[in-house]
């Protein structure tokens, strides 16, 4: 997204990450986690932390400490996501397969064979 798109949603947006992060136990959590999705929406080939950072005018600092020290659940976040997705979806049913994708080679460095959806079987 533009800077003008993204301000042009800033409202909802701030919206969606006060439900997403409503569980996080301080107000900087919960501040970051939002500048974090941001910084995801934003126009740029690189989604890293610094790139991130640089393109939203913020500490560079705040945002690693974010996302390598705070001590936050991912699974919270996302536990949230998939309750307001489930009532967005209303799916018919869930399909679980978290390995879809098929090996390239068999000698691919420190990759075991492990089970893939795609095949129904072992790559």
């Amino acid at each position: 997204m533009t800077p003008q798109e993204l301000e042009a949603v800033r409202a909802r947006l701030e919206t969606f990450a006060a439900e997403m992060f409503s569980g996080f136990a301080r107000t900087d959590q919960r501040r970051w986690g939002e500048r974090y999705v941001r910084g995801l929406l934003t126009d740029g080939a690189r989604k890293s932390m610094e790139p991130m950072a640089a393109r939203l005018g913020v500490d560079r600092q705040g945002l690693q400490q974010f996302l390598t020290d705070a001590p936050w659940s991912h699974q919270l976040v996302l536990a949230e996501l998939a309750w307001r997705m489930d009532a967005a979806i209303n799916p018919a049913a869930w399909v679980v397969d978290d390995v879809s994708f098929v090996k390239d080679g068999d000698e691919s460095p420190g990759v075991a064979a492990q089970y893939c959806g795609a095949l129904g079987a072992c790559s």
